[in-house]
């Protein structure tokens, strides 16, 4: 309770209740839609907070976190990604094409004693080799692949 309370809040000009600044949606009050501009700017050390903190957003990388986590992928991954994903966001039109991704995945005990076919150079192995996911942002369809260890 008390590291909440020691947590940079602020009283909203608009509805005048206590806003604490992680609650902020896009730099906007939550309860009123007030802006809170000139708070920004006397306590510029949070400005990235205020930025990540769009509604859409969080949400949009909670339902990315689950699904990969779900699937079994490490969250480091899962985490250079979003990041890679959000950096590919700011650039022009015409690079948002590029929103395909390849992730590592932990094979089961199925996956470890069938045989697989490798994507790169087309044979066929038992042992070994890695299995992936394969997708794309803009489709909902995920496709798993084996490659071996000699590619």
């Amino acid at each position: 309770m008390t590291s909440r309370m020691q947590s940079p809040h602020t009283t909203c000009p608009g509805c005048q209740e206590e806003v604490f600044l992680d609650e902020l949606v896009g730099g906007k009050c939550p309860l009123c839609g007030c802006s809170l501009e000139d708070f920004d700017e006397a306590f510029g050390e949070y400005e990235g907070i205020l930025d990540r903190s769009d509604l859409s957003w969080l949400i949009f990388n909670y339902f990315v976190f689950k699904k990969f986590v779900d699937l079994g992928v490490p969250p480091h991954q899962i985490m250079e990604f979003v990041a890679a994903y959000e950096a590919n966001a700011e650039k022009p039109p015409e690079d948002w094409n590029k929103t395909e991704f390849v992730l590592e995945i932990p094979m089961k005990t199925l996956d470890k004693i069938r045989p697989k076919h490798c994507v790169k150079c087309q044979k066929w192995f038992f042992a070994g080799g890695k299995k992936q996911i394969r997708g794309d942002m803009r489709k909902t369809a995920l496709k798993m692949e084996y490659s071996c260890d000699r590619c």
